[in-house]
C-alpha cells in the first residue's frame, strides 16, 4: 500500500502535545487500582515470548462486549499466541478482564491479558509497539490513531481494522480531517467494513479499495453467554409474572422521562417493574438519586438488594450484566436513542429473545435498526410518552410480545457470517507471521 505523507502525522503530534494537559487529566480518571498510569506512556513491561502476541483494540465496554465472538475464535485459532486487549476506559478495562477470566475458566485456548492503551504521543505510540512486538494489530471499527498505526508499519506489524464503522453523522469530521486520515489509513494492510455504505466513507478518506472488503457486522455474531443466561433466568425466577421491562444504556436526559414513562404504566400496571441501566458507572450515584426522588419504591442491585413485590424501580448499577438483565424481561428499551447520542447495539436484547424498543436518535446503529426495522423487529416510539403508550400496548399483548421476540432472533440468525469473512482476512495477514 502507498505510505500516506508523515508531515501531517507531525502537525497532528503537536496539537496532541498541546492538548496533553486535558488528555491526562482525561487518562487519570479512567484507572484501575493497582495499575500503573504509565501504561498511558506505552510503559508496559517488555515481551518475554519467543511467539508475537496478537494484539485487539476495543476502545470502551460496548466494543469489547462486541468483539466477544472474535476474541473467543482467536483463542480458539491461535491457541499457542498470547492475546492482548487494550482498551481507553477503565469500565472496558473491568470488562476485558472479566471475560479473561471467563475464558480461562472454560479452557477456551490461549492466554488473555490487558494494557491500557497508550496516549497517542509518537514516543508513547512508538515504545508501546516496541515492547508488545505483536505479530497483528487488530483495531475495532473506528479506532484509528495515527502514530500507533505509524508505529507498527515502522516495526512491519500488519494493521487489520475489523467491523469498520463510519457512521453518516461522524464521516464529515473525519472528512475534514481527510489528510491526517489518509496517512493513517495508508498503515491499514486489511479492514473488514461492516457495509457497503463504511466501506465507501472509508475509500473516501483514502484506504485502499483493494484491501477493503465488506465483511458485515459482528454484531450479528454475537453468541448467548451462558453465565448470562443463568443469571436471567435466576432473576426471573425470583420477579415471578410480574410485568418487567429494561432500560439500558441510559445516559443524561434520558433517565428522567423513563422513570415518569414508569410512572405512568404503573397506573394500569402497579405491579410492574423497570430495572435501569446507566450506561456509566460515574452516573450511579446521580441515578440512584433520581430513583430515590421518583417517589417509587426501589433496589439497588451493586447493594445486594434484589426486588421484592412493592419494588418498582430495580438500579442496575452493576458493570457487565446489561444482557443478563435485558433476558430476564418482558420488554427492552436500549438507550442512548432519547439524546443525540446515536443510540447503542439494538442487538443484545435481541439475541435474548427479547422485544426491543428505541428512540428516534439511532445514527450509530442506522443499518441495525433499517435491518430490524424491515422485518417489524423493532418498535419505534418518539419520548417518554409514547413509551409509556407503548409499554402499556405490548405488556397486555403477549402474542404481539412473542412475534417481535422471534423476528429479533430471526434477523440476528439471518445476518451472522461476518465472523468468518473476519477470519479469513486476519488469516492473510498472518500468513507471514
Amino acid at each position: 500500500m502507498t505510505r500516506g505523507h508523515p508531515w501531517v502525522r507531525r502537525v497532528y503530534s503537536a496539537l496532541l502535545l498541546l492538548l496533553s494537559p486535558l488528555l491526562w487529566w482525561r487518562v487519570w480518571r479512567e484507572h484501575l487500582p493497582g495499575r500503573s498510569r504509565l501504561e498511558r506512556l506505552g510503559r508496559i513491561a517488555a515481551t518475554t515470548d519467543t511467539t508475537p502476541p496478537l494484539w485487539l483494540h476495543c476502545a470502551s465496554v460496548g466494543e469489547v462486549q462486541a468483539a466477544r465472538p472474535l476474541i473467543v475464535a482467536l483463542c480458539r485459532d491461535y491457541p499457542q499466541r498470547r492475546l492482548v486487549l487494550t482498551t481507553m476506559t477503565a469500565t472496558g478495562a473491568e470488562r476485558a478482564l472479566a471475560l479473561a477470566e471467563q475464558l480461562r475458566q472454560e479452557e477456551a485456548g490461549g492466554e488473555v491479558s490487558h494494557h491500557f492503551l497508550p496516549l497517542d504521543f509518537a514516543g508513547s505510540a512508538q515504545r508501546f509497539v516496541t515492547r508488545l512486538q505483536p505479530a497483528l494489530a487488530i483495531f475495532f471499527e473506528t479506532e484509528l490513531w495515527p502514530n500507533l498505526l505509524a508505529s507498527c508499519a515502522r516495526h512491519e506489524v500488519p494493521v487489520a481494522v475489523v467491523n469498520g464503522r463510519l457512521s453518516a453523522r461522524s464521516f464529515p469530521t473525519y472528512r475534514r480531517l481527510s489528510r491526517l486520515m489518509a496517512e493513517a489509513l495508508s498503515h491499514v494492510d486489511w479492514l473488514g467494513a461492516k457495509s457497503a455504505e463504511d466501506a465507501e466513507r472509508f475509500r473516501a478518506l483514502g484506504m485502499a479499495p483493494h484491501a477493503t472488503t465488506v465483511t458485515g457486522s459482528l454484531k450479528f455474531d454475537m453468541a448467548i453467554d451462558e453465565r448470562a443466561r443463568s443469571v436471567s433466568e435466576r432473576l426471573r425466577t425470583h420477579l415471578g409474572q410480574r410485568p418487567v421491562w429494561v432500560a439500558g444504556s441510559t445516559h443524561p436526559g434520558e433517565d428522567e422521562p423513563l422513570l415518569a414513562a414508569h410512572a405512568r404504566l404503573r397506573e394500569t400496571l402497579p405491579d410492574s417493574l423497570l430495572i435501569l441501566v446507566p450506561r456509566h458507572p460515574q452516573r450511579f450515584e446521580a441515578v440512584a438519586e433520581l430513583c430515590a426522588a421518583s417517589s417509587m419504591p426501589w433496589a439497588r442491585r451493586s447493594l445486594g438488594e434484589t426486588p421484592s413485590p412493592a419494588t418498582a424501580v430495580y438500579l442496575g448499577d452493576t458493570m457487565g450484566e446489561l444482557c443478563a438483565l435485558y433476558g430476564a424481561a418482558d420488554l427492552a428499551f436500549v438507550g442512548g436513542s432519547l439524546v443525540p447520542v446515536g443510540g447503542h447495539n439494538l442487538l443484545e436484547p435481541a439475541v435474548m429473545g427479547v422485544p426491543v424498543l428505541t428512540g428516534p436518535e439511532l445514527a450509530n446503529f442506522a443499518d441495525l435498526a433499517e435491518t430490524l426495522r424491515e422485518q417489524s423487529a423493532l418498535v419505534e416510539i418518539s419520548d417518554g410518552n409514547s413509551l409509556a403508550e407503548a409499554l402499556r400496548r405490548l405488556l397486555a399483548d403477549a402474542p404481539e410480545r412473542a412475534r417481535l421476540a422471534r423476528a429479533g432472533q430471526a434477523v440476528v440468525a439471518a445476518n451472522q457470517g461476518a465472523l468468518r469473512g473476519t477470519l479469513e482476512g486476519l488469516k492473510g495477514l498472518l500468513a507471514t507471521k
